[in-house]
């Protein structure tokens, strides 16, 4: 994707309902009317390098996850690589497409899918909003500018980051780190194995039985419970 040099940095633009929106692993993503928030937020950077993209991942992640623990969501968590739970359910999906010159990543389309107010989900059983889990009915602008500012702040102090502190965050609000969980793979095996975290380059870390930790990229391994 092309952006024009003209864009305003830190632009934000929403969707009043969204019925075909799309996630990893080419995921579906629906937002009522009215109820769920579909936003994308632009971004610009000065020389980012390509290498470090996961980095940018973690911190949007981390980013809208504190967003929403300040709005008294509870129990909520990453799931690799992106992905918003509550009490393992999902909350928010998360794609980001980056534009590249050169070796450096010049600006950053990223794309949030955030269940507010809704109650119901059609043939998506797995998802959860803001007000099933909390009892609270919000308003969607006021959760989007949390979440803006939160994103925001956060990437104009990224290129002075430090990576590790940001993967251990990561590490500590992880979906399943630590815990026995059912895989499945891209030929419909499926195998136990624990998480163990994430590489710097974004790949996830699984021990299994009787195997060394294994690191899988994003279409090699599909967490299922």
């Amino acid at each position: 994707m092309v952006v024009n040099s003209l864009v305003e940095d830190e632009l934000v633009v929403t969707a009043a309902q969204q019925k075909k929106g799309r996630g990893q692993h080419g995921a579906r993503w629906q937002s009522q009317a009215g109820k769920g928030l579909a936003c994308s937020l632009f971004k610009r950077f000065d020389r980012f390098l390509i290498k470090d993209q996961f980095l940018l991942n973690m911190q949007v992640s981390l980013s809208v996850l504190e967003a929403l623990q300040d709005l008294g969501i509870p129990k909520v968590a990453v799931k690799w690589p992106n992905d918003i739970m509550s009490h393992g359910q999902k909350l928010a999906g998360i794609l980001i497409e980056n534009q590249i010159k050169g070796n450096y990543i010049d600006s950053s389309i990223i794309g949030i899918g955030l269940n507010v107010n809704e109650t119901s989900f059609d043939e998506l059983p797995q998802a959860t909003s803001l007000k099933l889990v909390s009892g609270n009915t919000f308003s969607v602008e006021e959760v989007l500018q949390k979440v803006a500012k939160s994103v925001f702040s956060t990437l104009k102090a990224l290129h002075a980051s430090n990576f590790e502190l940001i993967r251990k965050k990561y590490h500590e609000n992880l979906f399943r780190k630590d815990k026995i969980s059912v895989f499945e793979t891209p030929a419909g095996t499926q195998k136990n194995g624990i998480i163990q975290g994430v590489t710097l380059q974004g790949k996830l870390l699984i021990a299994h039985e009787d195997e060394a930790v294994i690191e899988y990229d994003l279409k090699e391994i599909k967490l299922l419970l």
